[in-house]
This record gives C-alpha cells, sequence and structure tokens, in this order.
C-alpha cells in the first residue's frame, strides 16, 4: 500500500495552508525564531479560513452533484460533517478539486474519500520533524483521478469551540464550492442545556428556521437557480448565525462528563473598569490611500466612545516615532477629544516601518502613567498597536524586537496588535501580542478595515474585571488548562477545562477572585458534580482546550525539556481524540487509477482456511428499503412510486424479525436492539437503535450466518473467521460472501441472487443519547420468494395504492394547522392513514420524502410489532401472527 502524508494529497498540512490562508498561531522548535503559522492559538481572526484541498483536477471540471454540510453545536462545541459528490461524466480519467474552507481555530478529525467504490480512510500521526531540505510553507501536491464516468465522494469532519464575543457566539460556514451544485443543503442545530436567549440568521433566500426553548435548527438549501442569483460564480460567500444563552449568576456554567469538567465563566452586570489606552499607528508609505482612511474612520469612531475615567494618548510611527501628548496620558474631555481628531486628521503616510521603536515609545508612556500619580487604582492599561507591514527600520530582528517589548511591557499592561493587509509579519505580532496578554487580529487587505478595527475595539473597550484567578481545590483536580487571566471583557466567556482527580466526587469546590473597578471581587460555591454530569450531552471539548493550552504553554517556555514534554502531552492528547494539530498529520492511502481508466484495486491477502479472500466490490449499490437510525423503517414500491415509511419503537434486548424466508430461499435477518436516552427537547422517552445484524443461511447443504457490529463481521460457515470493520476486505465461504469497506459498511450477499447492504455508525466520543448502531439496507431480493415476510421482507413482492384524503376541507385544516399532506394507503385490503414527510437515508448523506405510517407501523404491517419480537439473533422460524417466539 502506497500512503502520502496528507498535505501530499490535499493540501491540509497546518504549516503549508497557514502559512498561505491564515497566520493565526506558530511553531516554536530549539530556535528562538521559527514559523508560527503552524499553530492555532484560539486568538486568530474571526473568519480568515484554511482551505482544505482534495487535490484531484485541472481541466475536464467533475461536476458537483451534492454538497451537504451538517452541524451540530452542543454546548457551545460545534461537530461539523461535509459531504461532497463529485460526478466525472467523461469516459477517460479526470481530475478534479475538493475546496471547503474549515475555521482557523478548528481542528480536523477525519478525511475520507471513496474514489471508484474503494475507500481511502485517513489516519492522524504523529507528525515527523521537517528535514533541512524543506522550508516552511512549501506546497506539495500530488495529484489523483476519479475513473471515466464514475464519482467520487469527499468526507470531511472537523470541531471547534466557539468563543464568546460582544455577548454572543458566531458559527460561520463558508460556502464557495465554485461552482454551482445540484444539491446544496446546509443544516445547523445548536443545543444547550441553558435557554437560548438571542438566535440571529443572516437570511438568505431558502433558509428555514425552528426553534424552542433549547433548541434551535437553521436549514438552507438553495437550487441552482437560487444559488445563480447569489453568485453565479458557486462563490456564496459565509453563512454566518450568533446565539447566546441564558446564563447563571455568580460562578459560572460549570458541564461534567467521564471524570473530566468544563468551566464557562462569564459575568455581567459588573460596573466598567477605567482603562489607559495607547494607540500605536503606523503612518509609513504603504498605508496611503485606502487604509489610512479607514484607519482614521476607525480611530474617529472609537474616541467617541471612550468612557470619562479613561486615559488615552496616540503614538504614530514611519521611519520617526511621533508621540501625540508627550510623557502623559490624557482624561477624556471635550478639549482633548478635539485636539485627537485634529492629530488623527495630520496622520500622512510616509518612510519606513520602525516597529521596535514605536513599541518601546508607547510602552514607556503607558508604563511612567501607571508609576505616576495620576493612575487610577484597579485601571486596566493596554496598547493598541496597528501595522501593514514588516519592520524596515531600526531594529529588524524579530527575536530582538520580542526581547525589547516583553522588557519594556514589564508585565505591567497588554499589548493586543491588528495586522492590516496582505505584507504584516504576522508571525511577530502574534507572538508579540501572546507573551504580552493581548490578542492579535488579522485585517485582510479586502476587508472593511475601519469595521473590523471597530470591532475589534470593541471586544476590549469594556474591561469588567482584572486579574482574575479561577481556583479549584487541589486535592479534587489532576490537571486544568489556563486559569489565571489577565483581563475579563465584557460580552467575552473564560473557559477553563480540568481533569477531575475522582471520577466519583459528588462536589467540586471552586473560587473564582479578580479585581473590579472599587473592589475585590470573591466567589465561591461548591459545584454538585453528579447533577451537573447528567446534564452535559457531549464531551470532547476538555481535550480540545488541552491541546490549545498545550501548545500555548509551549510557545512561552524557555526551557527546551519543558517545551518537548509539552509537546509529547499535546501529541499523545491529539492522536486519542483525532486530531489533526500542529503536532500531527494525516495519512491516507493515494488512489491509483489503471491505464484504461478505472481504479486499482486493493491489496489482496492470501486466501487461509477454506476462506476465499477477494478485492472489495469497486460499487455498493444501496436501495431505499431499510432500517436504520432510531429504528426508522422504510420501504420503495417501484411499480407504485411511492415511499412509505414507520418506526418501530420496541425496548432495548429486542431482536426484531426483518426478513424471514427460512422455509424457502433459506434466509433469514434478525436485528438486535440497544437503548439511549433521548436527546434533550425530544418526545421520546428513549431512543433504540440496531446494535448487530445476523444473516442466516440455513439450507440443506448446511448452516452458517453472518454477524455484523459496528465494530466487527463474525463469518461462520464451513470456516469461522473474524474480520475488523476497519479494514477493507472481502472474503467467501460457500454461498456466503462479505465485503468491507473500511469504516464505511459491509455487503452480505447470498449465492448470486441476494444481497444486504449493512451501514456502520460509529462515534469516537459518543453523548449519552449516542450509540455505536448499524443499519440496514436491502440491496438485491431477487432471490427471495414470494412468500418472504418479517417487518421489511413482507414488502418486497407487495404493491400499494394511495389515495388523497377524502375531505379536502379536512385535509387543508390539518395542512395549515401542521404543514403536513394526509393520504390514506392501501395495503393488502386495509386502508393505513399517512402523511408526508422527510427522511435522512444511507447515513444522513440524502434526503427521501415519504408517507409515514404512526403507531408502529399499525395496520400497515402484518399484525402488531411485537409478533416480529423473536427469541435471539439467530431464530429462523417462520413468521406467524400473534407471535413470532
Amino acid at each position: 500500500m502506497l500512503t502520502v502524508t496528507f498535505s501530499l494529497l490535499v493540501a491540509l498540512s497546518c504549516c503549508v495552508i497557514a502559512h498561505q490562508q491564515r497566520p493565526a498561531g506558530s511553531e516554536f522548535g530549539d530556535d528562538s525564531f521559527s514559523d508560527l503559522s503552524d499553530f492555532d492559538f484560539g486568538i486568530s481572526p474571526r473568519r480568515v479560513p484554511r482551505q482544505v484541498k482534495a487535490m484531484l483536477s485541472k481541466e475536464s471540471k467533475p461536476h458537483i452533484q451534492e454538497l451537504s454540510i451538517k452541524t451540530t453545536i452542543i454546548s457551545r462545541y460545534a461537530f461539523t460533517a461535509v459531504y461532497c459528490t463529485m460526478l466525472n461524466r467523461h469516459s477517460a480519467a479526470a481530475e478534479g478539486v475538493f475546496h471547503f474552507p474549515v475555521p482557523a481555530d478548528a481542528y480536523i478529525t477525519n478525511f475520507t474519500m471513496i474514489i471508484g467504490g474503494r475507500v481511502f480512510q485517513s489516519e492522524v500521526k504523529p507528525r515527523e520533524k521537517k528535514k533541512h531540505t524543506e522550508s516552511p510553507g512549501t506546497t506539495k501536491k500530488k495529484d489523483g483521478s476519479i475513473p471515466g464516468r464514475n464519482r467520487a465522494v469527499f468526507l470531511l469532519t472537523y470541531e471547534q469551540l466557539l468563543r464568546r464575543r460582544l455577548g454572543r457566539y458566531e458559527h460561520v460556514t463558508g460556502l464557495r464550492p465554485l461552482q454551482l451544485v445540484s444539491r446544496l443543503t446546509l443544516d445547523l442545530v445548536v443545543v444547550d442545556h441553558a435557554p437560548i436567549t438571542l438566535l440571529q440568521v443572516e437570511l438568505p433566500v431558502t433558509t428555514a428556521i425552528k426553534q424552542n426553548q433549547n433548541f434551535c435548527r437553521v436549514t438552507f438549501s438553495p437550487n441552482i437557480v437560487q444559488q445563480a442569483k447569489i453568485n453565479t460564480s458557486g462563490n456564496l460567500g459565509d453563512f454566518v448565525i450568533h446565539y447566546d444563552v441564558e446564563r447563571e449568576m455568580g460562578i459560572g456554567d460549570i458541564q461534567v462528563m467521564d471524570g473530566h469538567f468544563v468551566h464557562y465563566f462569564a459575568p455581567k452586570d459588573l460596573p466598567v473598569v477605567p482603562k489607559n489606552v495607547v494607540f500605536v499607528i503606523d503612518t509609513s508609505a504603504s498605508m496611503l490611500g485606502t487604509k489610512i482612511r479607514q484607519t482614521k474612520d476607525a480611530l474617529f469612531t472609537i474616541l467617541k466612545d471612550l468612557r470619562p475615567d479613561d486615559r488615552f494618548n496616540f503614538v504614530s510611527f514611519s521611519n520617526q516615532v511621533k508621540v501625540w501628548q508627550a510623557s502623559r496620558l490624557v482624561p477624556v474631555t471635550p478639549l482633548n477629544i478635539r485636539d485627537a481628531k485634529k492629530f488623527i486628521l495630520t496622520l500622512a503616510p510616509t518612510g519606513g516601518t520602525n516597529i521596535d521603536g514605536a513599541i518601546r515609545t508607547g510602552s514607556e508612556l503607558l508604563r511612567d502613567f501607571l508609576a505616576g500619580p495620576d493612575a487610577t487604582p484597579n485601571s486596566v492599561s493596554l496598547i493598541i498597536f496597528l501595522t501593514d507591514g514588516r519592520p524596515t527600520v531600526g531594529e529588524l530582528r524579530s527575536p530582538a524586537i520580542l526581547g525589547n517589548a516583553r522588557s519594556a511591557v514589564n508585565d505591567k499592561f497588554c499589548v493586543f496588535t491588528i495586522g492590516l493587509g496582505d505584507d504584516v509579519d504576522y508571525k511577530l505580532l502574534e507572538r508579540m501580542a501572546l507573551e504580552n496578554c493581548g490578542m492579535m487580529r488579522r485585517i485582510r487587505e479586502d476587508a472593511d478595515a475601519s469595521a473590523m478595527l471597530k470591532g475589534f475595539y470593541d471586544e476590549i473597550g469594556t474591561p469588567l474585571l482584572s486579574d482574575i484567578r479561577i481556583n479549584y481545590t487541589e486535592a479534587s483536580v489532576d490537571y486544568v488548562t489556563q486559569h489565571r487571566f489577565t483581563n475579563y471583557f465584557n460580552g467575552s466567556e473564560i473557559v477553563v477545562a480540568g481533569k477531575l482527580s475522582d471520577p466519583s466526587a459528588e462536589s467540586l469546590h471552586v473560587q473564582v477572585t479578580a479585581s473590579s473597578s472599587d473592589k475585590t471581587v470573591i466567589l465561591e460555591t461548591d459545584v454538585p458534580l453528579k447533577r451537573r454530569q447528567a446534564e452535559t450531552e457531549r464531551h470532547r471539548l476538555w481535550g480540545f482546550l488541552s491541546i490549545k493550552d498545550d501548545l500555548r504553554s509551549r510557545l512561552l517556555s524557555q526551557m527546551s525539556g519543558e517545551r518537548e514534554d509539552l509537546a509529547r502531552r499535546a501529541t499523545e492528547l491529539s492522536l486519542a481524540y483525532g486530531f489533526l494539530t500542529p503536532l500531527t498529520h494525516l495519512l491516507v492511502e493515494k488512489p491509483q487509477v489503471l491505464a484504461d481508466g478505472s481504479m486499482a484495486p486493493p491489496p489482496t491477502a492470501a486466501p487461509s482456511g477454506g476462506v476465499a479472500k477477494r478485492p472489495a466490490k469497486k460499487t455498493v449499490t444501496f436501495s431505499k428499503t431499510s432500517a436504520d437510525g432510531d429504528p426508522h423503517f422504510m420501504v420503495e414500491f417501484p411499480l407504485s412510486k411511492l415511499t412509505v415509511c414507520f418506526n418501530i419503537n420496541g425496548d432495548p434486548g429486542h431482536v426484531l424479525r426483518l426478513v424471514s424466508d427460512h422455509q424457502h430461499s433459506g434466509v433469514t435477518v434478525n436485528g438486535k436492539l440497544v437503548g439511549a436516552p433521548a436527546p434533550p427537547g425530544s418526545h421520546k422517552q428513549q431512543r433504540t437503535f440496531f446494535s448487530s445484524i445476523t444473516v442466516v443461511l440455513d439450507r440443506p447443504g448446511g448452516r452458517a450466518y453472518i454477524e455484523v457490529t459496528p465494530r466487527k463481521v463474525i463469518l461462520d460457515g464451513r470456516d469461522r473467521l473474524v474480520l475488523p470493520c476497519d479494514a477493507t476486505a472481502a472474503v467467501e465461504s460457500g454461498e456466503l460472501s462479505v465485503a468491507v469497506v473500511g469504516g464505511a459498511n459491509v455487503t452480505v450477499t447470498v449465492g448470486g441472487g441476494v444481497a444486504f447492504v449493512i451501514l456502520l455508525h460509529r462515534y469516537k466520543n459518543p453523548a449519552p443519547y449516542q450509540r455505536d448502531h448499524v443499519g440496514f439496507y436491502i440491496s438485491n431480493s431477487k432471490g427471495l420468494s414470494p412468500s418472504c415476510h418479517g417487518l421489511l421482507g413482507q414488502f418486497l413482492f407487495q404493491e400499494v395504492g394511495l389515495v388523497e384524503a377524502e375531505a379536502e376541507a379536512e385535509a387543508e385544516a390539518e395542512a395549515e394547522a401542521g404543514g403536513v399532506r394526509t393520504a390514506v394507503l392501501k395495503v393488502r385490503r386495509r386502508s393505513v392513514p399517512v402523511v408526508k414527510k422527510s427522511r435522512r437515508l444511507y447515513g444522513g448523506t440524502q434526503s427521501v420524502d415519504c408517507w409515514f405510517a404512526r403507531n408502529n407501523g399499525a395496520k400497515l404491517i402484518d399484525g402488531d410489532y411485537r409478533d416480529y419480537v423473536v427469541d435471539h439473533m439467530f431464530q429462523t422460524r417462520p413468521w406467524r401472527e400473534g407471535g413470532n417466539a
């Protein structure tokens, strides 16, 4: 097997993409200053994406048939899954490109390609040290191809913690497929144990919103015509939602799961702390034109927002450094505001860029003020530093500039840096902010700099607390992320993650101390862990934050041994959680296309124990007739051109008879249910899924079976064989054969006329209401007899009729009330009331309209659903009404 690093195949290496697309983060080795672009520290700009590119085309551009993005945000932690199908209409193999912008502070967890029926699954591996022959940011590309008249499927998942800014959480999905898409859907769900108090959606056409107290769902599904009205080139822009939740006063919100906790702290209704701010503004020649004009506009607006108790000053720099008010910070008075505006108007771009002199001058101003008699106790001090270029005058070496900045600041205040345009040394600005308790923002060349500058100031312009310390009883926790913070600004949020020493402890003692405008604030309480754990829906956030914290600490550490320890721990966590981080990369097999345009077969293994092994099938055929999910049953009637669906609300441990043809073809299919709690807001008490599917073949020549679970396949025929579901393989044993597509599905074939496909649904860290499970699909039923029965089998050779509701007025009233169509199905002389619904199939990748029969398929199925409950997974007794067991 040929394996290549993920960056070679799909251009996803952090150092490559970040270097070109986003300068948010850095990596430092033993050198004093290295490539910052490998790391993201959660302080990057809000809308600077990195492009995920699966390089597979340049000519004969394949058509994107479907692009589906599904995001679930549970307690402010977002899980996103992207599904893209691309069709090569040409007879010859063609190259293709898959683009998708991933948020800068997200971690990719999986990338999978299915090309020509073969699955190419990525795997997270530790990153190897860079070779000296390669320079940071070097892009390598290896092209692959889509076989002629064939499809490629791309599956991408990533996770992200939403940061609270300006009193709300923001989630951005970039929709830039670069062509019009036949089926484009974006489905975003927000679930929180706290009530949702704010929801704002920029409403493009076809957007639908459903919302209740703890849940909201936003769906965007424009057709091709509607997409073309937005942009004919397929660049639809950013889909943005903002929301906020009701938060408890006092200590904040603590969520617990699996011995870990996450603490959200966002106090409100506190008096504003006075601030002392020095604006350090680049006026070099490169600022000429739009940049300086937009900067001036933003500064004029910011002057209006300064409060009476604030103190301020301006420093401009090019070749020389100029100070507006020498040796002091002035109070906010009408006269001083007027004079400041005059100074801003006189700013004229010229000369070079003396970054070192500017930051040292601004720091000296602020440091001297804080040591003087006019400094206000408990005030917050900061520098806002803006530049559009690299140092060209004075000190040019980045390590020296950073060292001078640290010495000048001397832990007395914070430095917030802003990079304007594409020619900025973002590595320098990122570390300058990070080492001096600040944040960095990047403003793209084509962005509205005035609005973004003002927005950034709004984030840090209203300090409420300073010197925040969040402490937990030392004996109660083994490890916590950063828990000391210099400032807390209104509308933001402090997030701390930790690991409990005793997961069974009843409570956790939490103490928060901080300084407000006029006093020391102390908040203290015992958090009941059992109750909190019951409220938590899902937990991977602890690992996410711990990795971010270790990378940040590694950057700031001055000791090589400590840096190595932090890197090792971050790598271990990255591998444990499957995150693509600066310390890991993804390996994926390179697709190979033969000279005739077809896919090269996968590696084969030698036969063993009388079981013939062969390559997995190139294609997998699905049908709509299936039992998947909660469980949701669906039956397709091709001649009637109808699809019917129903649910079975069985009990955990029940074994349901799905197909019963024991007396004729010898085939029986049973499925075992496993239970799970219902998700928040659900009307159900519990959920049930199929934990395993068993296909039993009982013929005069012998009895054999195949049992499929989410993790393994057991084939018991002439020989007994266990196959892992992670690897792609195929085996035959007598009339039974099984083909495993690693991590995706299993195809079971009986003879040549019966085939079933079992989908694998697995979760790395499932929520309480999720269970690893399987879905059952009937792919080929020609070898089954017309006497076949079972929950699905009884419909394979039947047809149904549909009669619209006779009372037209009643149907209209019902439609007005619930927005659903009603009708009556005619099944074996039975009349079954049904309503129109939409269901997701094939692991959520396709939406299907169907006529839904309520109450466990009452009147639709023969007898009662309990008649289909059998004793065990290998029972083959024929179905009979009134009890099958």
